[in-house]
């Protein structure tokens, strides 16, 4: 565990993001995974207390998370003073592509879902931000024309 994770993982932005991750990854993995042994995560978030109670997933969710803890906390895009915009809206993809899809696949699967499961507050920030950013394509688009 690097210092430079350890001290990311301890900001309060990058903790939130993660702990809410492991609760999407939790989601996803009991319902698309409902067969799959199961056992509490194993990380750097878990043993610096980041999700409270670790998540208990498959290993391939497990995989997963471990791998979004560090591409979170030592996200480029993550600048003092500015909003991180959500990995789906940046120009910067730093996922490989398989677990980038695997990403994909937990949030289409457990976001919606994640309302009933105390997030809602989490996903009326997420569909603000989707509107801000679709407008901002457009406001861009625009200007390239013209």
């Amino acid at each position: 565990m690097t210092d430079r994770l350890k001290e990311r993982l301890a900001d309060g932005r990058v903790a939130r993001d993660t702990r809410l991750l492991g609760d999407f990854a939790r989601i996803y993995c009991s319902g698309k995974h409902p067969d799959r042994e199961k056992r509490p995560l194993s990380s750097t978030g878990v043993e610096l207390g980041v999700y409270g109670k670790a998540p208990v997933v498959c290993d391939e969710c497990a995989a997963l998370l471990v791998y979004a803890e560090k591409r979170r906390a030592l996200c480029p895009q993550d600048k003092p003073g500015s909003a991180k915009p959500f990995c789906s809206h940046c120009e910067t993809h730093c996922y490989k592509p398989d677990m980038r899809e695997l990403m994909r696949d937990v949030m289409r699967y457990a976001g919606p879902r994640s309302l009933l499961h105390g997030h809602a507050i989490d996903g009326l920030r997420h569909a603000i931000e989707g509107r801000k950013h679709a407008a901002e394509l457009r406001r861009r688009e625009a200007q390239a024309r013209g």
